[in-house]
């Protein structure tokens, strides 16, 4: 469990340090998002949030004629850029925050924001990243949301209710560094999409994960 509270700053310092080996690790897209996506036809512009080493914005591109890739580290960037190749051009790749997101208002079509709303440190980080998802949506767009469960297998003995804690992360050498995260229950993690801007059109756990398919709330194409 975590004592002493994290920031984003903390956690984008943590991802800072293991990108490069992080990047090694993470080769391919989830299945569950690969269907999101095969499901959800071709848009203008889509949209990774916390996308990492680009694994699923990479996906996104072969329906968007766009995709936007945003992530807090400037590591993880960089590594994305360097799998991008020739589609550099159709991915720009932006340093933000997911809790305040530098796009338009109803300027993406599509979007996934998974396995990165379980590192805002603060519910109040965590509801604030998805009403700006929200904000973002175009009024028919969609996107699907991920975090890490209690229902995963590795947190048998922590009861039902959501908690933070540090995982650590390993870098050759043993250099451990520990990584913050949320651990939402799946009642939690329902209540926090209800109480956001979105609307919560599907919901499943899946390999210890909760997803949420979401749309904006109050739109209308």
């Amino acid at each position: 469990m975590v004592d002493d509270q994290a920031t984003r700053r903390d956690v984008r310092d943590t991802y800072e340090e293991i990108a490069d080996h992080f990047s090694k690790t993470r080769e391919y897209a989830w299945p569950e998002v690969e269907s999101f996506v095969e499901s959800a036809g071709n848009v203008d512009r889509a949209l990774d949030v916390g996308c990492g080493n680009g694994r699923h914005a990479e996906l996104l591109a072969t329906g968007a004629a766009e995709v936007v890739a945003l992530d807090a580290s400037r590591g993880l960037l960089f590594e994305a850029r360097e799998r991008f190749g020739s589609l550099g051009g159709r991915v720009p790749l932006v340093q933000a925050d997911a809790a305040s997101l530098p796009l338009d208002d109803d300027s993406a079509g599509l979007a996934v924001y998974v396995a990165t709303l379980h590192h805002l440190p603060t519910r109040e980080d965590r509801r604030r990243s998805l009403d700006e998802l929200a904000r973002v949506l175009a009024p028919d767009g969609r996107a699907l949301v991920s975090a890490w469960s209690t229902e995963h297998d590795r947190f048998d003995d922590a009861g039902d209710d959501g908690f933070d804690t540090t995982i650590d992360w390993t870098l050759p050498g043993d250099e451990v560094v520990p990584r913050f995260y949320h651990i939402y229950a799946p009642d939690e993690f329902r209540a926090d999409v209800e109480a956001s801007g979105l609307t919560l059109v599907d919901f499943e756990i899946s390999s210890g994960n909760c997803y949420a398919v979401v749309r904006p709330e109050g739109k209308r194409p």
